[in-house]
């Protein structure tokens, strides 16, 4: 479902407790002029950091992202995820995806869009050049407002944007950050796990590890005093199509990397360390906090669209099959998109009437995927 509107009103009109997850990427601060109608914000008191005294930021007229100060921002960010709070069920999740600027960014345009609009300005409290670090001070100000701070996800992209700078690395990520309404939330690590890496189990292990009176050491820049094939420990068994997994016999629920890890001298009763991650004989392991996800191209001229590939795990991990996703910054409908793709309800907020038009004919013709 699409909803024309500003989110700031919309969402007041929707049921509490009616989604599972919310995914969404808001205007990021400064560096885009979206063209929109300007907004009526009211006074905002929020806690910038757990720890620190609340600050108030005054009424303002004008546009999410064209503020002109980072505070101001921030505390509209916490006015909306206040909102986003109440709509979702007690298990909610919420992933958030941001990126930052410098102090010295001046604001982008859309040819021909609201040129009467003044560049922003140097906020004072920073000095040109300064990273000012959005992503973290709103990540903070919902983690001081309730939420609970999960995950600080990496976007590495591959292919990013150039940068004519000699003075600094070119910006390769984004963040995506998981936070939750409660301390235990709905979240399905099976619908989003990985392929694991053969290496990591079979050769890549941290430090020494007893194998049978060799030692591997994958301490200096990945060098092993033993290459190639190592003698297995008795007890010890490898499983055809296992991806180069090694386990014990008769056990089927620990990684050849612990065991032998944990593996005492002949003559020592073996050790169960519950508390370290099994590595499955399938070859999955557990989602990593780092996605390389390449940036996806949108032939409609919405600027700011985050790739598929980004999200489907958020909507995979945050709702069950016909579960219910939320996004109040819809945009052209990418999280819509992916969410109806994998046989999920979803609701977006849109502002922009081009952007609905174009959320309208992407969601128009989506199949779901089959469900076996």
């Amino acid at each position: 479902m699409i909803l024309h509107g500003n989110c700031l009103y919309i969402m007041p009109t929707l049921k509490a407790g009616s989604f599972h997850t919310s995914v969404t990427s808001p205007p990021y601060w400064g560096l885009r002029d979206y063209g929109l109608p300007e907004s009526d914000w009211p006074e905002v008191t929020y806690t910038p950091m757990p720890g620190l005294q609340p600050i108030a930021v005054p009424p303002w007229t004008g546009c999410l992202g064209l503020e002109p100060t980072p505070e101001m921002f921030v505390a509209h960010m916490v006015l909306v995820f206040r909102e986003v709070w109440r709509l979702l069920r007690d298990d909610g999740t919420l992933w958030l995806n941001f990126g930052d600027s410098y102090a010295s960014s001046g604001v982008k345009r859309d040819e021909g869009l609201n040129e009467h609009r003044p560049k922003r300005s140097q906020p004072a409290a920073l000095k040109p050049k300064d990273l000012i670090g959005i992503p973290w001070r709103v990540a903070f100000a919902l983690q001081a407002d309730g939420w609970y701070l999960r995950m600080d996800n990496i976007w590495a992209k591959p292919n990013p944007m150039p940068e004519s700078v000699g003075d600094r690395p070119t910006k390769a990520h984004e963040y995506m950050f998981l936070l939750a309404k409660s301390e235990k939330y709905y979240y399905d690590k099976e619908a989003i796990k990985e392929p694991g890496v053969q290496d990591e189990w079979a050769n890549g292990f941290r430090g020494g590890a007893y194998t049978g009176g060799k030692t591997f050491d994958n301490q200096d820049g990945g060098k092993r005093t033993v290459r190639g094939n190592f003698r297995v420990p008795a007890g010890w068994d490898t499983e055809p199509g296992s991806h180069g997994t090694i386990h014990r016999t008769g056990r089927t629920s620990n990684s050849f990397a612990r065991k032998v890890k944990e593996s005492p001298p002949p003559g020592q009763p073996q050790q169960h360390r519950p508390d370290r991650e099994p590595v499955e004989y399938s070859g999955m392991r557990n989602k990593r906090s780092v996605w390389t996800v390449a940036t996806q191209p949108f032939p409609e001229a919405h600027f700011a669209t985050f790739p598929e590939k980004l999200i489907e795990p958020c909507i995979l991990a945050g709702a069950p099959v016909g579960g219910h996703v939320f996004d109040p910054f819809g945009g052209s409908g990418t999280t819509e998109k992916v969410a109806l793709e994998n046989n999920r309800e979803c609701t977006i907020i849109e502002m922009g009437s081009q952007y609905v038009e174009i959320a309208k004919r992407r969601t128009a013709v989506v199949q779901p995927n089959l469900i076996f």
